[in-house]
């Protein structure tokens, strides 16, 4: 998890993660995946879909509808190529590892993702890029589906570094998240609370922007008030003191992230993220 001390500075890598929420009878609900402890990256953790930019992401050649690049970098603070790169890497990993696919027209959401499921097995292998799938099959990207929800960056003595964006985006009515990937051990839909509770708990093991969005999301009633809100988009990039362990880490509510940890879980934590 962490690099040797004295050791160089890994480079950072943009990334780009997706709260998928939809409404229910107990609030607004997340998509959460447990990954598999064997994954090089927050193996054991349980995440949001997401992932690294493909260089492919940062094809020009794509329609959209909705806020246009120069909007989206303003609201992450990049340029347009890296910006554009993000949005791309967003809905192409949300379709990727659940099937969610936030595209379609420029004025209607694709009605079944499923039928694309051989499409969606070439982008996972690299086969084709998520340019071409999408202009082969005249798909244009919504961009109105997401909103900009934060920033984060690893610490400078990880292993492995990402400089990510996070996105939300409500699931498209008619349109299922499964749990058909090889990066996910299981997959369920939790609200906020819930999956907070299971954290103090020790049922879910969550790495800190997981923790620090849940607890984002957790402040609002109705999906549609959490798409509206404006929300801070600062980086966070926390810092570690102790390379022996999360016990040195340092971010803003750092103190209550270590706090919500139950008895005797940092060892256990330390040892799934390894």
């Amino acid at each position: 998890m962490f690099a040797e001390e004295g050791s160089a500075q890994v480079p950072l890598r943009d990334a780009s993660t997706v709260v998928l929420v939809r409404d229910s009878a107990d609030g607004i609900e997340i998509f959460l995946q447990r990954r598999v402890k064997q994954m090089a990256f927050a193996g054991g953790m349980t995440v949001f879909p997401g992932g690294g930019v493909d260089d492919r992401d940062r094809d020009a050649e794509i329609a959209w509808a909705g806020p246009d690049v120069d909007w989206w970098g303003e609201k992450f603070g990049t340029d347009v190529e890296t910006v554009r790169a993000l949005v791309c890497a967003a809905v192409r990993e949300t379709f990727e590892e659940c099937g969610v696919l936030l595209a379609g027209s420029a004025d209607a959401v694709h009605p079944d993702p499923a039928s694309l499921a051989g499409e969606r097995a070439r982008l996972v292998n690299k086969e084709i890029s998520f340019a071409q799938f999408l202009n082969e099959h005249a798909l244009v990207l919504r961009t109105d589906l997401l909103a900009p929800l934060s920033h984060w960056i690893t610490p400078k003595n990880e292993v492995r570094r990402y400089d990510t964006r996070f996105f939300l985006a409500e699931l498209p009515a008619g349109q299922n998240a499964d749990g058909e990937t090889s990066e996910a051990a299981a997959t369920e839909w939790q609200t906020a609370e819930r999956a907070l509770a299971d954290w103090e708990a020790g049922r879910h093991f969550l790495l800190p922007p997981t923790w620090s969005q849940l607890r984002e999301v957790a402040r609002y009633a109705t999906v549609a008030e959490l798409m509206a809100a404006e929300h801070v988009i600062a980086p966070v990039e926390p810092a570690i003191a102790d390379p022996a362990g999360l016990q040195g880490l340092r971010f803003a509510d750092s103190d209550e992230y270590l706090a919500s940890l139950a008895d005797g879980r940092m060892e256990r934590l330390g040892d799934t993220a390894s």
